[in-house]
């Protein structure tokens, strides 16, 4: 059979640890005996990005702003552990938050479901999907650690030279200070994103803040939301049948406990990242997470939702196997060459991405899955693979 041909190269961008095992495994085993692959390669893993001072990322950024399709492995974020353990220049900035940044756009995560896994939350029954702002808040922030008392200030200082200065706290002794930030083109851009993907899923939207709290920062997301769904959504809604919904966020984490699923949440950046993990691990894995970030310039970055699991890393490199579970690797991948195939008009990469998903969901269907999944599966598992077996197992599935 011949492979498909690629038009565009998809950016890539690879990780560290053992998602970055996976990673070639993944290409050959699962991509390159069907399609003649084409990537422009940047290497994230946190040597390279030390010995470049970060600049392969802020490229990578604007290699998917040339191509307009990446896929991204997971990376570390360093703390100070990972400085001493990787021997690093210094602490460096998530590569996520940068590239986020760069690109403006907005990550909705959706549950990867299959029959045999049954949400922990019962009245679950349909995916739950996250949109993100993937802009600002304290993926952008300045710290500062203060060891004396003092007075603690936030100033502004506008283009033509005023001044606004506001008095956070008078501390009497040590204490830290963080300041964050948003812009209103950012916000913006973030609903309009949540709104045209809530049509195209034909799901409600629902939206939360703290704006009782955060009069200024909350309530501008509020009310920048409610302005563009007035002017701009209502009627596309009602004639779509679904509803766009205001709450704050202890009030929809609560309320989300007793639905049945089937709506886009839209969150703030910090708060979409901690609900996304919680999301996906109550609908059984952070592995089965799919992930997206969608830029309103005409950018699309795939990429896994989990982190580098470095336990499995660990055992790795003692050579031992692991049972580490790809899904979320697979799916960004096909979301990726899906994307590619829609935006070059090649049908047949498009299907490719289809069979592809198809043939992780029937695998594990069919009882064989790596040890994450097999603790939690209705049934007992037939068989519990490691990290390669899973992957050809999947191989054997695609060629049928």
């Amino acid at each position: 059979m011949s492979k498909i041909k690629m038009l565009t190269p998809l950016v890539e961008l690879d990780g560290d640890e053992m998602t970055r095992v996976l990673w070639p495994l993944i290409k050959e085993k699962l991509i390159q005996p069907f399609i003649e692959l084409k990537t422009e390669y940047y290497d994230l893993g946190i040597k390279h990005r030390d010995e470049t001072d970060d600049q392969v990322t802020i490229d990578a950024a604007n290699a998917i702003k040339r191509y307009r399709v990446g896929v991204k492995n997971a990376t570390i974020t360093p703390n100070r552990e990972r400085v001493e353990e990787y021997s690093l220049k210094q602490q460096w900035k998530s590569p996520n938050g940068t590239i986020r940044a760069m690109l403006d756009g907005t990550v909705f995560r959706k549950p990867i479901l299959v029959n045999n896994i049954k949400p922990m939350i019962k009245s679950w029954s349909k995916p739950i999907i996250v949109g993100r702002h993937a802009y600002g808040d304290v993926y952008k922030n300045a710290e500062i650690r203060t060891e004396t008392g003092g007075k603690a200030e936030i100033i502004f200082t506008d283009n033509e030279g005023k001044e606004i200065r506001e008095t956070i706290m008078e501390l009497d002794g040590p204490g830290i200070l963080q300041g964050m930030h948003n812009t209103d083109e950012s916000i913006r851009s973030f609903a309009t994103a949540c709104f045209e993907y809530a049509l195209d899923e034909k799901v409600d939207c629902w939206f939360a803040t703290k704006d009782t709290i955060s009069k200024k920062y909350d309530q501008t997301f509020k009310l920048i939301f409610e302005d563009i769904f007035e002017n701009e959504y209502r009627d596309k809604f009602e004639a779509a049948g679904i509803a766009f919904f205001y709450t704050l966020i202890d009030d929809v984490v609560a309320r989300m406990m007793k639905t049945k699923g089937g709506m886009l949440w839209a969150c703030k950046n910090y708060d979409g990242d901690v609900m996304s993990d919680m999301v996906a691990s109550a609908f059984g894995s952070l592995a089965m997470m799919s992930s997206v970030l969608v830029s309103p310039h005409g950018y699309f970055e795939y990429e896994a939702a989990h982190g580098t699991v470095q336990r499995h890393y660990y055992k790795h490199l003692k050579g031992e196997k692991t049972s580490t579970n790809a899904v979320a690797l697979i799916f960004a991948w096909s979301g990726a060459l899906r994307k590619r195939g829609e935006l070059d008009g090649i049908s047949d990469l498009v299907t490719f991405s289809d069979r592809l998903e198809k043939s992780v969901v029937e695998t594990i269907e069919s009882g064989f899955m790596t040890g994450d999944l097999a603790a939690i599966c209705d049934e007992e598992a037939v068989e519990i693979l490691d990290s390669v077996q899973f992957l050809e197992k999947v191989a054997d599935q695609l060629s049928q």
